[in-house]
Order: C-alpha cells, then sequence, then structure tokens
C-alpha cells in the first residue's frame, strides 16, 4: 500500500509538466557496469582522485544519451567482457545468470518447448517483453508454447553472444515508445560495429555427470568499408551432448525392473528385458527407458552488422542473420498396455502389438530443425534543417521443420512406419518504419525540447503446413471390428468364423478381446497437421507515435508519449506513458513512471493446433490444443481471444556516491487485464457412463479425427486479470588495491504475481495456486571480479529463494515448499599473451541440486522439470580465446 500512495503521488504532481510537454518518448541510457573493462578504468581513475567520468549508453535513437542517475526509467546494460565471463552458449541463460529479473527454464519433454525456450522478465513471458537488435523490432519464432501463456516470442538462443556489443535491458513498460509486446520491458541487442580486428575463442566443457559435453566456437572479424564504412560478421557453432537426471521407469502401475506388472497376453518378461538394450528404445541409449535432462542439440550463426556513411546527413546500414539450429529429445516411454502398446486383431485373426516391433517398449525421439533469417536495411542523417531521420525495412523468418521416429501410428498396426513428418510451422514478419526526431528552444527550459515522431507499417504471417499422410491417418485400427468378425449380438460374423476355423483365438462375446480394440490416430507423440488444421494466418498493422523530452528546469527531466495502433484482426488503441527523473541533489535522484499499454494475441496463438502426450493427473495422457476461434474449442465453450491490457507503475531512488558507490532501488507494479492462459485441461472419454463423455461428442461433432483417442483437451482464453507488484535493487563498486583491482555488483529481485480476478472460471485450484506460488520471489546475483597482473578471478553466486507446488487439481489436498538455492560459479584467466587468454572454470561448482518434486514427477523424472533452479548439477569447461 505504501508504494502504491507513493506512486500515486508521483504520477499526480508529474502530470502537469507531462500534460506541458503533450507527449514524448523514452531514450534510455545507464552507465556501464564497474565490472566491465572500461569501468575498470574509470573507477581506478577516481580512486585516485580524478574525475569520475560518467559512461552514457543510448538505446533508441530518439534523444541525447542519459546517464544511470538521470535516467527515467530503470535499465540494465552488459558489456562485450561481461557477457564473455559467462559460460554458457545459450544468450538466454547468459542473461538469466547476469539479470535477475530474467528467468528461463528447462523443458525436456515439451514438443518444441524443447529446442526453443520461453523466458520470462518480470514474471511475464516473452511476447511481453519487445525483443530489439540495433534498435529493431526482432521478428518472433514459428514455436508457440503449448500450455501455459501460450507465449510466442523471438528466439534469443539465434543471437550469439560472439554478435554482441552490448545488451540493454529497460525494465518498465515501453508500449507508447515501441508498441505492443513492450508491457514488461525491452530487451536491446547492440551488435559489434569494428571496422577491423576480431576474434576467436574455443570453449569445452561438460557436467561432473560426465554427459552433456559441449563445444563452442566463435570468431568475429572486422572490415573497412573504404573509409568511411564497416563490415562486422560473426559466426558461431555450437555442439552440445544430451544430459540425463533420471532413474528408471517404476510406477505402481508398470515398473521396468517389477515382473509382476508385466501384462499377462504381451509376450514374456524375459523377452521384454533383452529388449530394453535396443538401441531403438530411447534417443541417447541410457540404461533407462525415458531420460529427462537437456537435449541434444547443435547450432551454426552468421551474424553481420554493417554500415557506411555517404555524406553528412545520410548513413546507409544494414545488417542481418541466418541460423541454421537443430535439435532432438525424447517422449514418454511406451510401455506395454499404454493405451499404444494394446493387442489387436489382424485381417487374418492373429494378434498383434508394438512389441513385435520394439521388444522393450519404445520411447518417442522428437526432433526440430530450425531455420532462422532476418535482414534490415535503412538509412539515416540529419538534414540541414536540423530534421533527423531513419527509414528502414526489416524482414523476419523462423521454421521449424520436424521429425518423429522410433514411434507408429497406431491405427495403422503392423502397416506403420516407424518415421513421420509431422509437418512445418513457419512465421514471417515484414515491417517498413519511419522515425524522426527535431529538437526546438525553449526559453523556460534547461535544454531543448526533443520532438520525435514516427510510423511502421507491419505484415506478418504464420502457417501450420501439413506432415506427411502417415503422421496424421486415420488408419484401419481406428475403429472396433475393422474386418467385420463379429456381430452387434457378440456372434461371430462369416469372416469371423473363417479365421476361427484357421485357429484364431478370437471370442465376440467377450467385450475385452482385442477385435474391439480402437487404437490412436496419427504419429504417436505428435500427430501431424492435416489439411483440416493446416493453414496460413496473415495480418497487418498500422502504428503512429509522438513523442516529447527535455529537462524543464536542471534538475528534472520529463517526458511523455502516445502510440497508436491499428490491427486487421484487434482494431485500434491508444495508449500513453509518463515518466520523470528528479535530482534531489547531485548525489541523489527520484525517478517514476506511469504507462498504459496493449498486446494483441499473435497470429501463432489465434490459430496453432496440437495433440501431443502430457501429464494429466500423474499419467500420460493425448491431449489436444486447439485454436480459441475454431470449431472444436467453440463446440467445447471457448471464446475469441481478444487483447491484454497493461497498467504500469514504477517508482525508483538512484544514488551515486563520491566513493565510486552507486546504487539504484526501483518498485513496480504491472497490472494486466484479460490476460491469455491456457485453460486447466477437460477431460475426454468415450465411455457414455463418464462426465467427461460430453466433451468427447463435442469433438466428434467437430470433426476431429481420432477423437476416441484424446484423452484432455484445452485451448487458451483471456483466462484473468493479474497484478505483478516487485522491486529491482543493483549496486557497484570498484577500488584498487594492494592486491590489484576489485569490483562488486550486487543485483536483486523480488517479485509476486496474483490473480485478481478470475474472469472463465476454466482454471482449477492447483493451476491458480501454481501460477502465483511456482517461481521463486526472490532471485539475486552476486558478482566478484579481481584482476592482479595478468590473471583474473571472477566468482559469481546465484540466489534462487523459496517456492511452492501443489497438488490436488480442483481442490488443493498437500503442497511442496522448495527450499532456497545457491549456485556458486567460478572462472580464472591467464593472460597468455597480449592477444591471447586461457580461461577455467567451473559454473555451480558446489554441485547442487533443487529439492526433489513429490508433484508432477513420476515416469523416471526426479526434479521438477519446469523448476527455474537448474537441475543438471556441476559443470566444469575451459575456454582458449584471441583478440586480434
Amino acid at each position: 500500500m505504501i508504494t502504491e500512495k507513493l506512486l500515486s503521488r508521483s504520477i499526480r504532481s508529474a502530470l502537469p509538466y507531462a500534460l506541458m510537454l503533450s507527449c514524448a518518448s523514452v531514450a534510455f541510457t545507464a552507465q556501464v557496469r564497474a565490472d566491465d573493462e572500461d569501468d575498470t578504468t574509470e573507477t581506478a581513475a577516481a580512486a585516485a582522485g580524478t574525475a569520475n567520468i560518467e559512461k552514457m549508453v543510448v538505446t533508441g535513437s530518439r534523444g541525447a544519451a542519459r546517464s544511470v542517475k538521470d535516467s527515467p526509467v530503470p535499465v540494465d546494460v552488459i558489456a562485450d567482457d561481461e557477457l564473455k565471463s559467462v559460460s554458457f552458449s545459450d544468450t538466454n541463460d547468459v542473461l538469466k545468470t547476469l539479470v535477475p529479473s530474467y528467468s528461463v527454464d528447462r523443458q525436456p519433454i515439451s514438443d518444441g518447448g524443447t529446442f526453443v525456450r520461453p523466458a520470462t522478465l518480470r514474471g511475464m513471458d516473452t511476447d511481453k517483453t519487445l525483443v530489439l537488435v540495433n534498435g529493431h523490432r526482432r521478428h518472433r519464432s514459428a514455436l508457440v508454447q503449448i500450455g501455459g501463456s501460450g507465449t510466442q516470442g523471438p528466439d534469443i538462443s539465434t543471437i550469439p553472444t560472439s554478435a554482441l556489443k552490448t545488451v540493454e535491458v529497460l525494465r518498465d513498460g515501453a508500449a507508447a515508445q515501441y508498441g505492443s509486446d513492450a508491457i514488461a520491458g525491452v530487451i536491446n541487442f547492440q551488435l559489434k560495429d569494428n571496422s577491423e580486428g576480431g576474434s576467436f575463442s574455443a570453449d569445452w566443457g561438460q557436467y561432473y555427470k560426465g554427459d552433456g559435453d559441449t563445444l563452442t566456437l566463435t570468431a568475429n572479424k572486422g572490415f573497412a568499408l573504404g573509409d568511411k564504412g564497416f563490415l562486422s560478421i560473426s559466426a558461431d557453432y555450437v555442439d552440445s551432448d544430451p544430459t540425463t537426471r533420471a532413474q528408471q521407469y517404476c510406477e505402481s502401475y508398470f515398473c521396468v525392473t517389477d515382473p509382476s506388472t508385466f501384462p499377462a497376453g504381451y509376450g514374456d518378461y524375459a523377452t521384454y528385458v533383452a529388449g530394453l538394450g535396443s538401441a531403438s528404445l530411447n534417443s541417447d541409449g541410457n540404461s533407462v527407458v525415458q531420460s529427462w535432462g537437456n537435449p541434444k542439440t547443435k547450432s551454426k550463426t552468421v551474424f553481420f552488422n554493417s554500415g557506411y556513411t555517404v555524406s553528412e546527413a545520410l548513413d546507409l546500414y544494414a545488417f542481418g542473420n541466418y541460423t541454421d539450429k537443430s535439435g532432438s529429445g525424447n517422449f514418454f516411454y511406451r510401455y506395454p498396455r499404454n493405451g499404444t502398446i494394446m493387442n489387436i486383431r489382424l485381417e487374418d485373426g492373429s494378434t498383434w502389438n508394438a512389441l513385435s516391433m520394439y521388444p522393450g517398449g519404445f520411447t518417442p525421439l522428437f526432433s526440430g530443425d530450425i531455420t532462422d533469417k532476418s535482414l534490415v536495411a535503412g538509412a539515416k542523417g540529419m538534414l540541414s534543417s536540423g530534421l533527423g531521420y531513419d527509414l528502414s525495412g526489416r524482414y523476419g523468418s523462423n521454421e521449424i521443420d520436424y521429425t518423429l521416429s522410433n514411434t507408429i501410428n497406431p491405427s495403422m498396426g503392423d502397416q506403420s512406419p516407424t518415421t513421420f513428418h509431422p509437418g512445418n510451422l513457419i512465421n514471417t514478419e515484414a515491417q517498413l518504419q519511419g522515425d524522426f526526431t527535431q529538437d526546438f528552444d525553449v526559453s523556460s527550459f534547461s535544454s531543448p525540447l526533443l520532438f520525435a515522431f514516427g510510423f511502421s507499417y507491419m505484415k506478418e504471417s504464420y502457417e501450420l503446413q501439413g506432415g506427411d499422410e502417415a503422421s496424421y491417418e486415420a488408419g484401419t485400427y481406428s475403429v472396433a471390428d475393422p474386418w467385420g468378425f463379429c456381430n452387434d449380438d457378440g456372434t461371430a460374423t462369416d469372416a469371423g468364423l473363417a479365421v476361427i476355423a484357421n485357429g484364431s483365438s478370437l471370442n465376440c462375446a467377450n467385450s475385452s478381446d482385442p477385435v474391439y480394440q480402437i487404437m490412436g490416430v496419427g504419429s504417436n507423440g505428435f500427430p501431424g497437421y492435416s489439411p483440416a488444421y493446416s493453414g496460413k494466418y496473415n495480418r497487418h498493422s498500422y502504428a503512429g507515435y509522438i513523442d516529447l523530452s527535455a529537462d524543464v528546469t536542471d534538475k528534472l527531466f520529463l517526458q511523455t508519449a502516445f502510440r497508436y495502433e491499428d490491427y486487421s484482426d484487434f482494431g485500434s488503441k491508444l495508449v500513453g506513458k509518463i515518466a520523470g527523473n528528479y535530482r534531489i541533489t547531485d548525489k541523489f535522484g527520484v525517478r517514476a513512471s506511469y504507462g498504459t499499454g496493449f498486446r494483441a494475441p499473435t497470429p501463432g496463438q489465434q490459430g496453432t493446433t496440437n495433440v501431443s502426450t502430457r501429464i494429466t493427473a500423474g499419467m500420460p495422457v493425448a491431449t489436444g490444443l486447439f485454436p480459441a476461434g475454431g470449431a472444436v474449442a467453440q463446440a467445447l465453450g471457448a471464446s475469441k481471444l481478444k487483447p491484454e491490457t497493461s497498467t504500469n507503475y514504477t517508482l525508483g531512488l538512484t544514488a551515486d556516491f563520491d566513493s565510486g558507490v552507486g546504487m539504484t532501488l526501483d518498485f513496480y507494479r504491472i497490472d494486466l487485464k484479460d490476460r491469455m492462459y491456457s485453460i486447466s485441461t477437460m477431460n475426454v472419454s468415450s465411455d457414455p457412463t463418464s462426465a467427461a463423455y460430453d466433451n468427447y461428442l463435442a469433438l466428434v461433432d467437430a470433426g476431429v479425427s481420432g477423437a476416441e483417442s484424446i484423452g484432455g483437451v484445452f485451448y487458451f482464453q483471456n483466462m484473468f486479470d493479474t497484478r505483478t507488484t516487485g522491486m529491482d535493487f543493483v549496486t557497484n563498486y570498484g577500488f584498487d588495491n594492494a592486491l590489484g583491482y576489485t569490483s562488486l555488483t550486487l543485483s536483486a529481485n523480488y517479485n509476486k504475481q496474483e490473480i485478481t480476478q478470475d474472469k472463465t472460471g476454466a482454471f482449477n485450484a492447483e493451476d491458480t495456486f501454481d501460477f502465483e506460488n511456482g517461481a521463486p520471489k526472490w532471485r539475486g546475483v552476486f558478482t566478484v571480479n579481481h584482476t592482479i597482473d595478468d590473471f583474473t578471478f571472477t566468482a559469481r553466486a546465484n540466489y534462487y529463494g523459496s517456492y511452492k507446488n501443489s497438488d490436488g487439481e480442483d481442490t488443493i489436498t498437500d503442497t511442496q515448499k522448495f527450499g532456497q538455492e545457491m549456485l556458486v560459479d567460478l572462472e580464472v584467466s591467464y593472460q597468455l599473451t597480449e592477444t591471447m587468454k586461457i580461461t577455467v572454470g567451473g559454473r555451480n561448482i558446489l554441485d547442487n541440486y533443487p529439492d526433489k518434486g513429490q508433484f508432477e514427477v513420476g515416469q523416471g523424472r526426479i526434479y521438477r522439470d519446469d523448476s527455474v533452479v537448474d537441475w543438471n548439477g556441476g559443470y566444469y569447461f575451459t575456454r582458449f580465446s584471441m583478440d586480434f
């Protein structure tokens, strides 16, 4: 309540000035952290009694640079050296390590989510954080995450750290300045712009368990384009082996090591055990039948950044990338009699099941080949009138090509292939953008009034390309008694009598006879996209913005912005923002902001379809995700999606002491209305006596092929309103000492989410509890960097607070509290020569793990796979790097 009152007062006091300015856009900046290389010089100079040189960074192109103490909004600026100090090859993990309010987890069995990992900023998913490269919007991934918020955002892993000069993370809503998606904040990746020199590094490491070997090769080279231009090319190659953190599959209904659970009529246990050793059993040859861990991945990426000065009034620029990334992981183990390996009657009356093909059962292998490419080109400069301009066009495409192997289409029986192509997902975006700035002298202001305005047109599409026919075909055994062996009264037909005469055990009077078995349709684990669920979704949008910003007095900076966007599928929306910074003294300041925003659901979120195996009540169940506006979801009671709207409040304090210590403390609140989320899974049953039978009939009426084999359905809805409140604290200090130079950085984040209104009633008690309590509320990062002669020592502690998980679905029956964790990283670098350096180190050197899960585990899983606390254990590495 105190924070809310302070925010309200600051907003009321700033409003008259904001109205006087009329409209503005943020140009957020910050001081490079003290543990960056340049800051070493800066802080050392301060310690020696010389002037403290303040570093300036501009994220956008709409205003002059401002220091961190003068910025009206909180921002993290991560320089090249700090990015290199983290041994991860995935940029997601690098940001997670350095920015406490940024989180990403590992989802080993989550379809495409195994390879394209969803991230959050301030508890908001990727689709609520705008991602920029060189200040231009980055295109989205083709993957819509199944379940949860269904996030569809850019695949940040396709942006390698080797191509980056800095990363700027704006932790504040900025939809009025940069557009839809900027509800939680903005991440801007600034590419290297060197015209000469370059770098190379080779990094190898593995986990303490002896798996997960990762080789990373990076290179960058700068070229001069005449004497007025540059071309910087960066390349990455990453090859990572899988990990396994699992135990043998052993449940009450089936245990690999317990012969008593082996079902009668499915061969003998000894043959089954012998089959467990077959190479086709699982994806990586482990002794356990189902692996839980990191997938096997390989990626090749090339980024370029270029610019050329034609004249004082014209600069040309272009940048882009091409990424080829592949990955593979497994699905749930298919044991005898699990609904997939079931006895059926063939045309000759004999019985058959998939153990004939896979004697030890099987674990489907799911693979994805991702092709990501982009190109941005533009011209910018300043006319003689003082009008600054930036005209640009961009194109981005992300395509995922799926392959499913080591599985079957159960409805095809013994005629089923074992490898399938379920289809492709393609997301494309094209945008034209114009940005303009003009300074005006206002006699009563301490600085010129910056007037900025701009426009954009964007066209985007999302396409589901159909798979091969076998991946979605409803085969012979998708219906009961496909060969017509039995009459309705339980007697045998002539065809049935004929196979009985030939020795068949057919018994039409027995309702459990394999002749009545109905098998699932489509490639088991991930049925392909049929023509009925394939297609392309297109939309376009227009946007325009205006903004003004100025130092109203020597101590007060104010800005305000308004943006109008018009979507072909969601209509128009006007949003705005006001922000300011007041310098109480040279050392202390206060800043605050208030803004509104909205996010239009993406074409992918409106059109994606997926049927996959999920865990429902502890059991693997074929579960279907259907578009909210489609016939299937509509038949189940869904409403069409609408935009999410937000209101953001921030209040912050800044301090900058003569000793070199800098501090920022920012409080925030984000009210998000009509938040999109998947409903709790609705059960489906073809049993007329079941309460879920009506859902089955709805699927049949909607023409869903294989409805008999689907055990659950869900869809996205504007489920509820939420409130996110939190705090960010950052402090750094660097000093010279008898042992060299030492820098300290401490960052902490507190983030709490709560549902303020459930608008549909489709979210059960368990999902509600886990949404509000399933992630640590406290996160912290403490880094110590020490340099002495040719040695550099870096120690980093990542802290995760406690969190909870529940069980019980409609009624909470039990909860588990996960304890706090501290993961410690340590590395040592030695400068071999002026250009070459060797580094050795480890992540999570104490080999800590989160608490073992009590709920939503099993099937060989030990740890909750969606835990933000890494559960792979310790990792050691060595790196050779060279600058030239």
